[in-house]
């Protein structure tokens, strides 16, 4: 029974979190064509190389080396990669934002636009709590970390909302 309620208490507290995750946030939003270049998925590529099993196993076999300093080494890759972890998501709720901000302007209402958006934060949050779980695995040695999925939802929202820009900012946005 005890089992059960802890199960419970933590399948509670993972919906909570992640629909705090997927919660719509309110902010300001410069939607410029220099704000559009700067959200480029090229800005994370380090990040996919970040948890690679090379460089974890050069250190691992250099002779000499505590297993202390390899914890530290992978600690210290973890802490990084959380970094651009964070980075992605913000950027995300500005692409998500910016696309609301547009759908709500526009002359012409688009149901499958706001549902694409939604569909698209309910994948973002749910890969987002699945590859914390797998970094707080990996900080431990076991398995590993791929975030190339997140980040095609992420462009994939972007490319969305290039789209939908008015033409004269996307031709900026564009050169």
């Amino acid at each position: 029974m005890a089992i059960f309620i802890l199960s419970c208490a933590g399948l509670a507290a993972g919906l909570f979190w992640l629909l705090g995750q997927i919660r719509f946030s309110d902010c300001g939003l410069p939607i410029t064509a220099d704000w559009m270049e700067e959200l480029s998925i090229e800005r994370y590529r380090p990040m996919l190389r970040l948890l690679y099993g090379d460089d974890l196993a050069f250190v691992s076999g250099e002779v000499g080396l505590r297993k202390s300093q390899k914890a530290q080494f992978r600690s210290q890759r973890v802490r990084i990669f959380r970094g651009y972890l964070r980075c992605l998501r913000s950027d995300f709720e500005q692409i998500s934002m910016a696309t609301r901000v547009v759908m709500v302007q526009s002359r012409y209402d688009r149901p499958d636009l706001a549902h694409a958006l939604i569909r698209r934060r309910v994948q973002f949050a749910t890969g987002l709590a699945i590859i914390h779980l797998r970094l707080f695995l990996y900080q431990w040695g076991l398995g590993g970390v791929d975030a190339t999925g997140l980040m095609r939802i992420f462009e994939a929202l972007r490319l969305e909302l290039r789209a939908l820009l008015p033409g004269t900012l996307r031709a900026a946005a564009q050169s």
